[in-house]
């Protein structure tokens, strides 16, 4: 399994409860884009369309050697595959508790390609400043303790 892409600021700005994996359904020439590392999730989110999940805003550049392709819209939304269970699951979980659905990170399993993203709840720019505070509290400490061993 290796990571191609990586949302930094879903963990900043998102608590999140749950994780899924998720299928990612796209072109031949988005898959090989992909693969070199050409995505980002930055700004993307999933949302639900009926009963159906996709991944949107995520940009994808056209893979360099794939020539000229009419109409390559590199944000477009891409479908995702779950089980129908976990989508009804999901759709019930964002639309009641109002929470978000958040990609994490993108992957490959095997040959395929997976998205991770979580169930989260935004948080509140005072619930940021706690996380800084505890994230400098914790380097503090543990310079502390190396410098005495």
């Amino acid at each position: 399994m290796s990571v191609l892409a990586v949302n930094k600021r879903v963990s900043f700005d998102y608590d999140i409860s749950e994780r899924f994996e998720a299928g990612i359904v796209l072109r031949g020439f988005e898959v090989k884009s992909v693969k070199t590392g050409h995505i980002s999730l930055k700004g993307s989110f999933v949302t639900v369309r009926g009963d159906e999940l996709f991944l949107t805003n995520a940009n994808i550049p056209l893979y360099k050697h794939a020539g000229a392709i009419p109409n390559y819209e590199p944000t477009r939304p891409r479908k995702l595959m779950l089980h129908r269970a976990e989508i009804a699951r999901l759709i019930g979980k964002s639309r009641v508790e109002g929470l978000t659905l958040v990609p994490i990170r993108v992957y490959t399993k095997r040959d395929l390609l997976k998205l991770e993203f979580g169930i989260g709840k935004g948080r509140k720019k005072f619930d940021k400043r706690d996380v800084i505070r505890k994230r400098e509290s914790d380097l503090k400490i543990n310079r502390a303790l190396k410098s005495r061993g």
